[in-house]
C-alpha cells in the first residue's frame, strides 16, 4: 500500500472533543443568521470581513492572475522600472487603446501590482517591484496558459475524463507510455522553465544546508544546470555533477560551457529508471524532482540515489511540501498541477520520510528554509 493510500484509509478520531468543536464551529458559519450577526456585532466585525475578503478572493482569484498575467504579456512592469507614467503614456508604451490601459492599470493598482500617483499616474506597486526581481515567477505565469486550459473543466480533470491535457504535452517526460525518451526539440520548453524555477528557489536551499563539508555533489534531474551552478559558484572547491535525460544533458552541458565550468563541473544523460546513477558524490540533490512522480516511481529514484551513495553519504530533498505551517495554499495548487500533467502529488514530510526510509536511507529530518511557499527541505544519511 502506497503512502497515500495509508493516508486515505486512517480513520479520524470521530469522538475527539477538536472533532466535536470543529462540527459545531461549521454549523455556525454556515448559518446565514450567525453571519449577519457577526459583521454587525463590534467584537467579530473585523474578523467576520477578513473571512469575507478571504472567501471573496478564492471565487476571484482566477481574475486576479490574469491581471497579472495580461501585465506580463504587454511589458507593463518593465515600462515603469524606470518610474511613474501618465494613462496617456502608458497606453502608448503598452500598445493599448487609453480605455483598456486605463482598465489593466486600475485593476493592477487593486492587486498592488501598481500604485496610483495623483490623477492619472501611475509607479509599481510593492508586488509589481518585487515580480521584476523574480524573472522566474514571470515565466511560471506565462507557463500556465497551459494549466488554464486543463482547468477549463476541474470536475471532468478530478474524474478521470478529461482526455489528453496540456500539461502533459508540455511536459514530455512523463508520459506514461512514451517509448523513446524525449528529444531536443521536445525537452527545450521544459528545461528552460525547469531553470528558472531552480534558480528561484537556489539561495534558499544553500542557506539551509552546508554544501562545503562535502566533495562532490551530483544534481539528479538537474535541468540545465541552474542549480549546480549556484552550488559550484558557492562553493568553489566543490565538485559538481549533474544527471538527466541525454537530450536535457547536453543543453546543460552547453550551459555549463557558457558559465566556464567545465572544468569542475559535467552533465551525464541518462534514465535514472533504467541507468545506474555516476559515481563518485558523497552528496545527491533532488531538487523539484519526487513531486513530479508517483510513489513507486519516487521510490525507485531514492533506491537509485541510495546505490550510488557511499556509506556516510547524504541526500538533500528540496520541493514544496504538503500541510507546511503558513505555505498550506502551495498544496492546493500542486493538488491540481501534477493531477493536469499526469503523475506525481504533493508530500507532507511524513510521508518522505517513509520513501526515504524504505528507500535504505536513516536519519531523515526536515530544515528550515527562508521561504517554505517555495521550498521545503529534507536530508538523509547512509550507514
Amino acid at each position: 500500500m502506497s503512502a497515500a493510500e495509508r493516508s486515505a484509509t486512517a480513520s479520524p478520531p470521530v469522538g475527539s472533543l477538536r472533532l466535536r468543536w470543529l462540527s459545531f464551529r461549521n454549523r455556525l458559519l454556515s448559518s446565514p443568521h450567525f453571519q449577519r450577526w457577526a459583521a454587525s456585532f463590534p467584537l467579530t466585525r473585523f474578523v467576520a470581513r477578513h473571512r469575507a475578503r478571504a472567501l471573496f478572493d478564492l471565487s476571484a482569484g482566477f481574475v486576479y492572475s490574469q491581471v497579472l498575467a495580461a501585465g506580463i504579456e504587454v511589458g507593463l512592469y518593465q515600462k515603469l522600472e524606470a518610474g511613474p507614467l501618465s494613462l496617456t503614456e502608458l497606453a502608448e508604451a503598452l500598445g493599448l487603446p487609453l480605455a483598456g490601459a486605463r482598465r489593466l492599470a486600475e485593476a493592477s493598482a487593486a492587486l498592488q501590482l501598481l500604485q496610483r500617483i495623483g490623477a492619472d499616474h501611475y509607479l509599481l506597486g510593492i508586488h509589481g517591484a518585487a515580480l521584476l526581481g523574480n524573472p522566474a515567477v514571470s515565466q511560471m505565469v506565462e507557463h500556465h496558459r497551459l494549466f488554464y486550459r486543463d482547468l477549463s473543466d476541474p470536475v471532468a480533470l478530478l474524474s478521470g475524463t478529461h482526455g489528453p491535457t496540456s500539461l502533459a504535452q508540455f511536459w514530455s517526460y512523463a508520459t506514461r507510455d512514451r517509448v523513446a525518451p524525449p528529444n531536443g526539440v521536445e525537452v527545450g520548453p521544459y528545461s528552460a522553465l525547469m531553470d528558472g524555477s531552480q534558480s528561484l528557489i537556489a539561495e534558499d536551499i544553500l542557506e539551509a544546508y552546508s554544501f562545503g563539508r562535502h566533495q562532490c555533489l551530483l544534481d539528479v534531474g538537474g535541468g540545465e544546470g541552474s542549480f549546480i551552478s549556484s552550488v559550484a559558484a558557492a562553493h568553489p572547491t566543490l565538485r559538481v555533477m549533474l544527471f538527466d535525460l541525454p537530450a536535457v544533458a547536453a543543453r546543460a552541458e552547453a550551459a555549463l560551457a557558457s558559465r566556464a565550468l567545465l572544468g569542475r563541473a559535467r552533465a551525464v544523460g541518462g534514465d535514472v529508471f533504467r541507468d545506474p546513477l555516476p559515481a563518485g558524490a558523497d552528496l545527491i540533490s533532488l531538487v523539484r524532482v519526487l513531486h513530479d512522480h508517483d510513489d513507486p516511481q519516487a521510490l525507485a529514484i531514492l533506491r537509485a540515489a541510495r546505490a550510488a551513495l557511499p556509506p556516510g553519504g547524504v541526500l538533500v530533498v528540496a520541493e514544496p511540501l504538503a500541510q507546511t505551517r503558513g505555505a498550506e495554499a502551495i498544496g492546493a495548487y500542486f493538488e491540481l498541477y501534477l493531477l493536469a500533467m499526469g503523475q506525481g502529488r504533493p508530500r507532507t514530510v511524513d510521508e518522505l520520510s517513509a520513501l526515504l526510509r524504505e528507500a535504505g536511507f536513516v536519519r531523515p529530518r526536515s530544515l528550515p528554509t527562508r521561504r517554505p511557499m517555495l521550498t521545503g527541505l529534507l536530508i538523509a544519511h547512509v550507514e
